[in-house]
């Protein structure tokens, strides 16, 4: 997953590429750090920031304090399965030479979570 975000006042798209690397757009509306392997992202006005997808698409981000309790509707099986084709997806999409590179234990955990509660509703 890319690190990228797009400033709706100068339309500018950036990328974070690595743990230390702090963009900020032109207009300094906002900006994002940490790579691939933290999402930080900063903003005068979270409104005029949007995530961009790894397939280009613009992702509103939606902002709450810390406090507030975000009522979630569990996923069914099959939301589930589209998100592994997804993550298969993505990483089909990598180039040859990433494709041969070490994992880190997030990736492997969010992996083994994914195929484990798909296992559990399968068992319901």
């Amino acid at each position: 997953m890319r690190n990228r975000a797009k400033c709706v006042l100068c339309g500018e798209v950036i990328e974070s590429f690595h743990l230390y690397d702090k963009i900020e757009c032109k207009c300094g509306e906002i900006s994002i750090s940490g790579g691939t392997q933290k999402f930080f992202a900063s903003a005068k006005d979270f409104s005029n920031f949007l995530r961009v997808s790894d397939e280009g698409k613009e992702i509103p981000v939606r902002m709450q304090d810390v406090e507030e309790k975000v009522e979630s509707t569990p996923l069914s099986a099959e939301e589930k399965l589209e998100m592994l084709a997804g993550y298969m997806q993505s990483i089909e999409r990598l180039p040859e030479h990433l494709m041969h590179s070490s994992i880190t234990h997030a990736d492997l955990y969010q992996a083994l979570a994914m195929i484990y509660s798909l296992f559990r509703d399968m068992l319901k």
